[in-house]
């Protein structure tokens, strides 16, 4: 094979690699968006639910005289 030839098939190689690898990356990125998503609205649920309890808890203190 002469120098060339063997650039060029180097070359495709990284090329067939930087395409999988920019592939894989947006799947990733993706993913960590839904990620990002799902736990602010888990945590919005969370302190919502937090503060439930905190009124409930204010309510049993009141009862108990505490």
């Amino acid at each position: 094979m002469c120098l060339t030839s063997q650039r060029d098939s180097v070359q495709e190689l990284l090329d067939s690699q930087r395409k999988k690898l920019t592939e894989r990356n947006d799947a990733l990125e993706a993913m960590m968006l839904a990620l990002k998503e799902e736990t602010m609205a888990t945590t919005r649920a969370l302190s919502t639910k937090i503060e439930e309890l905190d009124g409930e808890l204010a309510l049993c203190r009141a009862t108990v005289g505490k």
